[in-house]
């Protein structure tokens, strides 16, 4: 039993590119999600940094469509759109206050978990195309 554990492990570690972005994406849904949470100014001092690692993200997905395969492709041009939203959102919340800023953030945070989906799905797609070889 130890040696299956370790084992898995192991494998856990094992990650391609499309694996790191998702990470990096659930990362950034987890920031504007923790961002949300707090109250006032600290939640706009943490807002401020999610656009550049939203960009950062999206020029990460966008790098990573070369070479996928077909359903792969749209799964990762879907989350790109839903982390360019991400950032126009963040970007809305930053200027506002009340019940607008409160409006984009929760939106922010919802396009944020949708590009984690599309991605998680990219990844699903590309692991079935590779299982079928």
């Amino acid at each position: 039993m130890a040696t299956a554990t370790a084992t898995a492990k192991v494998d856990t570690k094992v990650k391609d590119a499309l694996d790191h972005v998702r990470a990096a994406a659930q990362e950034l849904h987890g920031a504007i999600s923790d961002a949300a949470a707090k109250r006032g100014e600290a939640m706009k001092a943490d807002l401020a940094t999610i656009p550049q690692k939203a960009k950062a993200v999206t020029e990460s997905v966008k790098s990573s469509i070369g070479g996928q395969n077909e359903a792969a492709k749209k799964h990762l041009t879907d989350a790109v759109s839903h982390l360019e939203a991400t950032q126009k959102h963040v970007a809305e919340s930053l200027k506002s206050s009340g019940q607008a800023f409160q409006t984009s953030v929760t939106k922010a945070v919802a396009e944020a978990r949708a590009s984690v989906q599309k991605l998680s799905e990219a990844v699903a797609s590309k692991r079935s195309a590779q299982s079928k070889k």
